[in-house]
């Protein structure tokens, strides 16, 4: 048996190789960044919360036809997911205006967006991330026309899943990232991990801007009640799955 390797080291992820080559190990780290790793600091717990909140949905998602790259959680803040070639895109799903959204278009902050707005970024660390229109995606080559269709349309079925869920659990999905990879044999499945540090997510109960707010927007904004708040969405995620 292999002894496994650091394949890399993200933010919010360390990826391991393991005995399979077509099989990777993520462990979910407690690490907290915000503004491109401007901001850093520790939520005490999120690995292992957010480990287990995408589990879940990833599990919902694949239920509902859409492929995922997980395959089983072995420890709490550990999951084995297959092996993808990342597609270098961002995909920001956007259900409610918020955050920079508001900033670049002076759209008022908790605007319903009809219909819902798919956005994309180059996943590009030293050009910050930039936000990029559907021609220049194609300019990059970062994508063909045939795969932004196949991803925008991935994108929209996720939603509609994720947003009916999360309004079980008497949560407002308001915008969310998302990506994708490709696995060897060619197919197209959602990566990375569906959690508080992904998207945004509004108490329904709760009316005041701030208290509502019940994802990384809390440390983002030093809003306290950081943790608690991750604790609370997983408590509804479960009690959820567990009504069926």
């Amino acid at each position: 048996m292999s002894v496994p390797q650091k394949l890399y080291e993200g933010k919010a992820k360390i990826v391991y190789t393991t005995d399979d080559p077509e099989i990777l190990l993520a462990h979910f780290k407690d690490d907290a960044t915000a503004f491109n790793a401007q901001k850093r600091g520790t939520i005490q717990g999120k690995g292992e919360i957010n480990n287990t909140i995408s589990t879940h949905l990833f599990q919902r998602l694949e239920a509902e036809g859409v492929p995922t790259h997980f395959i089983e959680t072995p420890t709490a803040n550990e999951m084995r997911v297959k092996r993808v070639k990342i597609v270098p895109i961002e995909v920001i799903v956007r259900n409610i205006a918020a955050g920079s959204l508001c900033k670049q278009t002076g759209i008022p902050a908790g605007t319903v967006l009809e219909p819902t707005l798919v956005e994309y970024c180059y996943k590009n660390d030293q050009l910050g991330d930039p936000l990029l229109t559907r021609d220049r995606l194609l300019l990059l080559k970062l994508a063909t026309p045939e795969q932004l269709d196949e991803i925008k349309a991935l994108s929209l079925k996720i939603n509609q899943v994720l947003s009916e869920f999360f309004e079980q659990c008497g949560i407002t999905l308001v915008d969310f990232k998302l990506e994708f990879g490709y696995t060897s044999d060619g197919k197209l499945v959602l990566a990375d991990e569906i959690s508080p540090d992904t998207c945004r997510l509004w108490n329904k109960g709760e009316t005041d801007p701030n208290l509502r707010v019940m994802d990384k927007d809390r440390f983002r904004h030093d809003l306290g009640n950081v943790e608690s708040a991750y604790q609370q969405v997983l408590e509804r995620v479960l009690a959820q799955t567990q009504n069926g």
